[in-house]
């Protein structure tokens, strides 16, 4: 099969070649890949930690081959959405029945390919705040991936949405018309406390966000797109009347909860018009060297699709 594969001696670190086909697991389905999706963390760190000839990626979407042989999952010629840690820049991936949903029928694979990470991270951090409805909820970094969903999930759920970029100038029109009622450049501008916080950023605006949190409000660190270390100054942990139980919470998607329900409702939703995807980016597979360097840059608000050709 076609697949990317890591080449530490090209630009992207990536080149398309031949890989041999996945063999499933009887928990697994065969997929044939149509789009995949990339994520900042996987561009960022994990091409550079792979061995040449590896094939990673984590989101796609495409149609299942061949069905898993323990009966698990959809049968074959199902259209899916599909996570993992690897295997998603390739025609074909083996994948865990457990992290499959499944996709309306005729939808945009492509747009798709954006949701498993970026929306079921969003979901499933939002879930962690607990109720929503008539809360007030800061997203950090809400231009990218992770943090549009979030808006949105949020603004569906009945929060008050304060959404942190870096440019409120340039893209609080976009944030505000996926659900923002406010748009704010730093944590720090929120105003009145927030019940909860998506942080997507991690150090100093991690520190300062926490700093934002109301009594029994909770932060889930879901981000760590700065690269550098969170600092608490002394006294940022002390609980008295108003700023008590408060809670700072890592995150991890695949902690071995069933991710089927999710999936498949997200795939919906984006299918039916309901969310945006958020795809700020999208070429051939053949294209992957700019779609990586326009993550890297900084210069992609929203999410890189690559279909494969």
């Amino acid at each position: 099969m076609r697949a990317l594969l890591i080449d530490h001696s090209t630009a992207s670190g990536l080149r398309l070649g031949e890989s041999a086909d996945p063999v499933p697991r009887p928990h697994e389905a065969l997929v044939r890949v149509r789009a995949t999706s990339l994520n900042f963390g996987e561009v960022k760190h994990a091409i550079a930690d792979a061995g040449d000839g590896a094939v990673l990626g984590w989101d796609a979407a495409g149609v299942v081959e061949r069905a898993a042989a323990d009966g698990s999952g959809p049968a074959a010629g199902t259209p899916v959405i599909t996570l993992g840690l690897d295997g998603a820049w390739a025609e074909l991936r083996a994948v865990d029945t457990a992290t499959l949903g499944v996709v309306p029928a005729g939808a945009d694979l492509g747009a798709i390919s954006t949701v498993p990470v970026a929306g079921a991270g969003a979901l499933r951090a939002l879930r962690r705040i607990g109720p929503l409805l008539g809360r007030r909820v800061l997203v950090t970094g809400a231009t990218g991936g992770v943090g549009r969903y979030a808006v949105q999930l949020a603004r569906r759920a009945g929060a008050h949405v304060v959404a942190s970029t870096g440019n409120p100038a340039e893209h609080g029109d976009g944030l505000r018309a996926l659900g923002a009622h406010d748009v704010v450049a730093h944590p720090e501008q929120t105003g009145d406390p927030v019940d909860g916080v998506i942080d997507n950023v991690g150090g100093p605006q991690l520190v300062a966000a926490f700093g934002k949190l109301a009594a029994h409000g909770t932060l889930v660190s879901v981000g760590h797109g700065t690269g550098q270390a969170e600092t608490f100054p002394f006294g940022a942990l002390f609980g008295h009347e108003g700023r008590h139980d408060r809670s700072l919470v890592t995150f991890y998607l695949l902690d071995g909860a069933d991710l089927v329900p999710d999936l498949t409702w997200l795939a919906a939703r984006v299918a039916g018009g309901d969310l945006d995807p958020g795809i700020a980016w999208r070429g051939d597979w053949k294209q992957a060297d700019e779609a990586v360097s326009a993550l890297l840059d900084g210069r992609l608000h929203g999410k890189a699709v690559l279909d494969l050709g």
